[in-house]
């Protein structure tokens, strides 16, 4: 599971310094407090090593490892062992979760000529991994049982807007057999949305446009994919709830409750197939009908027509609806003053197959940040909070490592945990942010502090470039990246697993990773050690380089005499997303002009919280300096560490998502992973549904009032600390 929904901030690789003198100040610190945190950040930077990033990432690549195999487990246990050697506390938590492997697939076109798919990658010789034993076959996880022959209808990418283009056609998919191109929304959404309109199967293909040789050379000549390689993936209905199909809402443990597989409701409903492009081609080939519109078109040597038909397939398959256990790998460094407030950082360990860019490099980095913090405790430092690595487990599934372990833990969670920090893949490229607006600040002085070694300048430096070249002729963002103090971080929908921290429990969260556009090899069997040390990232530079990003984040919230949250940001960013909602009302009106919602409760909320964080911040900026830096801030620290708690929704969102919990983010019912901002009220007017868009806007208002409060309350605290 991936997102890839972020805003690029940086050009940030491997460094062996920072760039902020010892002198300069550090948010959550006093002066001398921040003094002694560059101290401990100056020996952090000569601890960091690209070669042991290499090593972690060799060893755990070696072999295929999904959950429930046996490799998968070694795997595990050589993290939990790296743990241990350093003299970090680390146990596994294991619990179980419906993960379905295949034992029949069959695609075979029928008419107008007759060809069977291949439904295989082929071992190269470039790469040693292609060959290896106990690769999982090409399949979605949690297709049904199905065998079913019908005509092919093509709906591109197969997400809401396609389908209403097919309307607009006049060519119905019902009784039909869907093929989709992978790309343009999550792959879940894909057999969701063709169910909801009748078809009996699906077909999903990597075009070649988005992924493959358009794009640039494939592997093994490019990084990019090529004519038999395969995405795999889940395709459970995550927009409902992520985690074990079978224990929503609960914690999975062997030998627990669960329910039976035909009460599950985030399983799709018709047979679901991936394929290579090599697969398509005579399919495509085959359709008639309409020629397709415009943006439609792959780059595949055809004329691409919708249908339906002549193409007619036949498509079965059948599974083995296992149950295996998984291995969550938990590591603590106690906190020496407040042991009972968290800071997180967690990344997956298992993979589709080989899996060395996804999930092996961003474990990999995990690891580095743990052996360096635990170096630190060696020479004689001790975090003030307890800091938790967590290496997740089944991920690809659908989260459910993580999922499972915060349902379990959740009252526990909630009332500790001060921040989680989430990586999954890790390769050269430009470092994106993603999470929690209170933390916006707070990350833009991390990325401040670390020198670029490309240019020697700061990162902030080269973050603010990228953004003003990705800005283009777009005036207002040139102007807004002039004039704001700090450049803007994206929203978090899922994909990864922050997904239960900020989605369902509401703690504060952040998901950080290096990368380029395109990720060729993405869920194939050539996602291997070779194609990552030779395109991904060749001189492990970006691991050690992501290991040093959280080594700074974690000892900076950990230590922070005052939690670094920041909330005039927070405040202008919810501005950015009621102004996206009176736009979208507006052309709802265009069509309706009886529509009669009012959105003026949420501008008046608005108003009461960007009172409450200028005062706070004037409170804030007080409390570290003169007479105030000695005071006991303990108790505007619980109240900061509750402030993101007042945006959640006990009754979770409408439309049976009582699980995702969070007012202000979420991923949207038909995106899958993409977010959607205060989606209570989103999502009810996009869907038209204005009965539940007036309700949601009372208990969104409710929520900001809660925020407005809360900060109040904080402010208040460091009042009376000073």
């Amino acid at each position: 599971m991936k997102t890839w929904f972020y805003v690029v901030l940086a050009g940030l690789v491997a460094a062996p310094g920072f760039a902020q003198s010892a002198s300069e100040a550090i948010r959550g610190f006093t002066a001398e407090g921040a003094k002694t945190q560059r101290a401990l950040e100056a020996k952090m930077g000569a601890v960091p090593r690209a070669e042991n990033v290499r090593e972690y990432i060799r060893v755990m690549s070696e072999e295929p490892h999904h959950t429930g195999s046996k490799a998968s487990e070694d795997v595990a246990h050589y993290v939990l062992d790296k743990f241990k050697s350093w003299g970090l506390d680390a146990e596994f938590h294991k619990f179980e979760g419906l993960m379905p492997t295949p034992r029949e697939r069959h695609l075979k076109l029928l008419e107008p000529e007759s060809y069977v798919a291949t439904l295989k990658e082929p071992a190269i010789p470039e790469d040693k991994d292609s060959s290896d034993e106990g690769q999982l076959p090409t399949y979605n996880a949690y297709s049904p049982d199905g065998d079913v022959t019908a005509q092919i209808v093509y709906v591109n990418y197969g997400m809401p807007d396609d389908y209403e283009k097919l309307d607009k056609l006049g060519i119905d998919v019902k009784g039909k057999i869907v093929l989709a191109r992978y790309q343009g929304g999550w792959r879940g959404i894909k057999p969701k949305v063709a169910a909801e309109h009748g078809a009996i199967g699906c077909i999903i293909y990597s075009d070649p446009r988005d992924d493959g040789y358009f794009q640039g050379d494939p592997y093994p000549g490019g990084p990019f994919r090529s004519k038999w390689s395969v995405q795999r993936g889940s395709t459970m209905d995550m927009p409902i709830h992520p985690g074990d199909p079978l224990t929503p809402g609960w914690g999975s443990e062997p030998g627990g409750r669960r329910l039976k597989i035909s009460e599950a409701k985030t399983l799709p409903t018709i047979p679901v197939l991936p394929i290579s492009w090599g697969d398509a081609l005579p399919i495509l080939r085959n359709i008639g009908g309409p020629v397709a519109p415009e943006n439609w078109r792959g780059s595949l040597p055809l004329t691409y027509h919708v249908g339906p038909g002549p193409a007619k397939v036949h498509l079965k398959v059948a599974f083995n609806w296992t149950i295996p256990t998984g291995y969550n790998v938990i590591a603590k460094i106690p906190g020496s003053e407040y042991p009972d407030e968290w800071i997180m950082y967690g990344n997956h360990h298992d993979g589709w197959v080989n899996g060395a860019m996804d999930p092996v490099s961003g474990n990999a980095a995990l690891m580095e940040t743990a052996r360096t913090l635990a170096e630190m405790v060696k020479q004689g430092w001790r975090p003030k909070r307890t800091i938790i690595f967590a290496s997740w487990d089944a991920e690809e599934w659908g989260l459910i490592g993580s999922t499972e372990w915060g349902e379990k833990y959740a009252d526990e969670i909630r009332a500790k945990t001060v921040a989680y920090f989430n990586t999954d893949s890790n390769r050269a490229g430009t470092l994106s942010f993603a999470g929690s607006h209170t933390l916006e600040r707070f990350l833009n002085e991390v990325a401040k502090s670390i020198t670029d070694p490309n240019s020697g300048r700061d990162a902030w430096t080269v973050m603010k470039e990228k953004a003003v070249e990705e800005a283009g002729e777009d005036d207002n963002k040139k102007k807004e990246l002039d004039t704001r103090r700090d450049l803007r971080i994206g929203a978090l929908g899922s994909g990864s697993d922050y997904t239960v921290f900020l989605d369902h429990l509401a703690v504060a969260s952040v998901n950080t990773a290096f990368r380029d556009d395109v990720f060729g090899t993405y869920h194939s069997i050539y996602d291997s050690f070779d194609w990552y040390e030779k395109f991904g990232d060749p001189q492990f530079a970006y691991g050690r380089a992501m290991a040093e990003v959280h080594a700074i984040a974690l000892t900076r919230m950990a230590d922070a005499q005052v939690l670094p949250f920041e909330f005039t940001n927070f405040a202008d960013t919810i501005g950015v997303y009621l102004k996206e909602l009176d736009e979208l009302l507006k052309k709802k009106r265009k069509k309706d002009a009886s529509i009669t919602l009012d959105l003026k409760p949420l501008q008046g909320g608005l108003d009461e919280i960007t009172k409450a964080a200028e005062a706070y911040e004037k409170a804030f900026e007080q409390s570290l300096s003169g007479g105030g830096a000695q005071g006991d801030f303990s108790k505007a620290n619980a109240v900061l560490r509750q402030v993101e708690q007042a945006m959640r929704l006990d009754n979770g969102l409408p439309g049976k998502r009582e699980w995702f919990k969070h007012s202000l983010y979420a991923p949207g019912f038909y995106t899958g992973y993409g977010v959607k901002t205060i989606p209570g009220v989103r999502e009810s007017i996009e869907q038209d549904d204005w009965a539940t868009a007036r309700t949601q806007v009372g208990v969104v208002r409710g929520v900001f009032d809660k925020v407005a409060a809360r900060i109040r309350e904080a402010e208040k605290a460091l009042r009376a600390a000073m």
